[in-house]
């Protein structure tokens, strides 16, 4: 007998349940930015080393002013590079953890009674709800998708998915 449920369209269904994995969309890993701003250094400090070696003393100050200031805009990316959401629902409960910055927060809610908002049309977060614990997921994808995915999630909570 075929499957009459409609395909989820951002999850993986799994044996354990199903799975949303929402990422911040990184260009670069955070081991690949260590290595950018190592040859970054490298060559800063070349130059900055020949012009102090021609005379020119100035340069070398301003290199490390720079590479400071790299360092610290490369370590904020570098932070917030595995940033994301994972919602997961399981049988008999929903959990949603949400990860920034290293941290991690986590959420569980009984299956019966979480509510999934905004409705369709909205570009806001999407409100995981149950009682007086409420979640806004959402943040790592275009604002117009995620009335799509709270329907999602909304289905497959009441077992249409």
């Amino acid at each position: 007998m075929a499957d009459s449920r409609p395909p989820l369209r951002f999850a993986t269904v799994t044996d354990q349940g199903t799975l949303w994995r929402l990422k911040r969309n990184c260009a670069l890993a955070p081991r690949q930015v260590a290595v950018c701003f190592g040859l970054l250094c490298g060559l800063s400090l070349c130059v900055g080393l020949f012009s102090w070696s021609q005379g020119a003393v100035l340069v070398l100050p301003f290199t490390a002013i720079e590479l400071v200031v790299a360092g610290v805009a490369f370590l904020l990316y570098a932070r917030h590079a595995t940033d994301g959401e994972c919602i997961r629902l399981e049988p008999g409960r929903l959990v949603v953890e949400l990860e920034s910055a290293g941290r991690l927060q986590r959420t569980e809610f009984a299956r019966d009674g979480v509510r999934i908002g905004p409705r369709d049309g909205d570009g806001a977060l999407i409100e995981v709800s149950a009682g007086n614990r409420k979640v806004r997921v959402g943040r790592f994808m275009r604002a117009e998708l995620r009335p799509a995915l709270a329907r999602e999630i909304r289905q497959a909570l009441h077992g249409n998915a």
